[in-house]
């Protein structure tokens, strides 16, 4: 299956290890937007407001571009602090409508933990996601 790995760029940390693990069975693993660089979009907002929102849409047309090649996504929604606080299985906006973008093209949505409480858990239970919790077998 090929599978795009989508998350914050907070957990970026956990792709190698999750990539391999999908590798190792014999899954097509996508890396999300600037992996590479994740930084990118910090050096972009820099050169100002039009700049910053040219990067932005290049980013999610590129996104359901690479979405409408996959079978499926899979959510790295891991906790994520936010000054003094803890955001349990965090799913940020631009992962959510990567998530809304393989819902509407009919793909598979992993979520590697539990949906996070909030304003759009109902949204993201329409989605019908299959919650794997850190289980890489189920997928």
């Amino acid at each position: 299956m090929k599978i795009l790995l989508i998350c914050s760029k907070k957990f970026y940390k956990y792709i190698p290890e999750i990539k391999e693990k999908l590798e190792n069975r014999q899954h097509i693993v996508c890396l999300p937007n600037c992996y590479d660089d994740p930084e990118a979009e910090d050096k972009v907002r820099n050169l100002g407001k039009k700049a910053h929102q040219d990067f932005k849409a290049e980013m999610f047309n590129q996104s359901i571009n690479t979405i409408k090649e996959m079978d499926a996504v899979l959510v790295l929604n891991f906790d994520k602090e936010k000054g003094d606080k803890i955001l349990k299985n965090y799913i940020g906006g631009a992962t959510f409508l990567e998530m809304y973008d393989a819902f509407r093209l009919h793909k598979k949505i992993y979520l590697y933990n539990d949906i996070p409480e909030g304003m759009l858990k109902d949204e993201i239970e329409g989605f019908a996601p299959i919650i794997i919790n850190g289980n890489i077998d189920l997928i």
